[in-house]
């Protein structure tokens, strides 16, 4: 049991990146090597239905028992761990501020007991919250204060991840929000963007989309939509007279037509107006593109926000061939897919194929994490 989020804003250890899916468990180990991180270990095993689902472990032994099968399989010794828990209605994520002549301990008191409280969906006793003070700023009153970055999810869900890190012979000393751990992948990219831009990072899992709006690397604003990679594979199958499969291998083989003109077979992948995969798939595809046009639109009505400059797309889904050009068409927003080997300079002894690179920004960012 814990009173709040693990490790979210201090520590450091040597211990190895596990990443919680619907749809797998994954796994990296980090190592320093001169003035960068050599990619030591990078591993990956199937979950199969029902062991975890909407972000909750529904199978704690069973999830145990794979991460320890993961961990046997890339002979891993390591008994410490850096996990995250999934964006979603059970987490929370706000930039608050707090009047700046608080000290420490009236600072952590008012953010813990009282301003937390009024920021949850769910009671204040049911959460485990934690918090990070940023930079100062002056409101329009002329009152001096910090802006924190508040974080908090139900106690049940970190308990769970706990327990179940237990079962498999781990401690967790890091346990935190999805989007933190891909932001740390991504940091220098980030920083290629000015303090006055906003950065939308979609994240396209296997059951739902996590929308971080960020600005300077801190995230202002985040949604989770229950549109991912199952369910535009669910659509193509069905259209394609293929059986339910959870496997999304599919879509990696597949090309997003995104002009007019591209109506016809373009080879290997390609898909176009005579493919019946295509209309249920771009289906789905423009509902994703219509619910972040939604989540931007009301980011920029919440106050003096700034414009979103880009988009950086990650996840399993990241990685669908076009799928870039098709939301920089969409949204009249420039979009581009994230290399988390590229953007952490990564040495590796392996080839990762660039279609299952933009699945990699969380488990990367978690062995990141243990590695510092």
């Amino acid at each position: 049991m814990v009173n709040s989020l693990k490790g979210l804003f201090s520590g450091k250890s040597k211990g190895v990146g596990i990443e919680l899916a619907a749809d797998r468990i994954n796994l990296s180990q980090l190592k320093k090597q001169g003035g960068g991180f050599k990619l030591a270990t990078l591993g990956s095993i199937p979950v199969p239905e029902g062991l975890f689902q909407e972000g909750q472990i529904m199978d704690a032994p069973a999830m145990a028992e794979l991460i320890q099968s993961l961990l046997a399989e890339n002979k891993i010794k390591a008994k410490r761990v850096a996990t995250a828990v999934t964006g979603g209605r059970d987490t929370v994520t706000r930039i608050i501020p707090i009047p700046a002549e608080l000290n420490d301990q009236e600072l952590r008191e008012m953010v813990l007991n009282q301003e937390a409280g009024l920021y949850l969906p769910f009671p204040r006793e049911e959460a485990d919250v934690d918090y990070q003070k940023l930079g100062l700023f002056v409101d329009e009153d002329g009152i001096e204060k910090f802006q924190v970055l508040l974080v908090a999810t139900r106690k049940e869900i970190t308990d769970s991840y706990i327990q179940t890190f237990q079962q498999a012979g781990l401690q967790i000393d890091v346990l935190e929000i999805s989007s933190f751990a891909l932001i740390r992948t991504i940091r220098d990219q980030l920083r290629q963007f000015s303090p006055q831009e906003a950065v939308a990072i979609v994240d396209i899992e296997f059951e739902s989309t996590e929308i971080s709006i960020a600005v300077d690397g801190v995230p202002q604003f985040s949604r989770t939509v229950p549109i991912g990679t199952y369910q535009i594979q669910s659509a193509l199958s069905r259209a394609m007279n293929l059986p339910p499969s959870r496997s999304t291998d599919l879509l990696q083989s597949m090309t997003i037509p995104v002009t007019p003109a591209d109506t016809t077979m373009g080879g290997p992948g390609k898909m176009g107006g005579t493919n019946p995969g295509a209309a249920a798939m771009l289906r789905i595809i423009g509902e994703l593109a219509d619910e972040l046009r939604r989540s931007i639109d009301f980011y920029l009505n919440q106050g003096d926000n700034l414009e979103v400059a880009q988009l950086l797309l990650a996840g399993p889904g990241g990685a669908i061939g076009q799928l870039d050009e098709f939301f920089t068409q969409r949204l009249s927003l420039p979009s581009s897919q994230i290399d988390p080997i590229t953007a952490l300079g990564l040495e590796v002894n392996q080839e990762i194929p660039q279609t299952q690179r933009p699945g990699l920004g969380v488990v990367l960012g978690l062995g990141l994490r243990e590695a510092m």
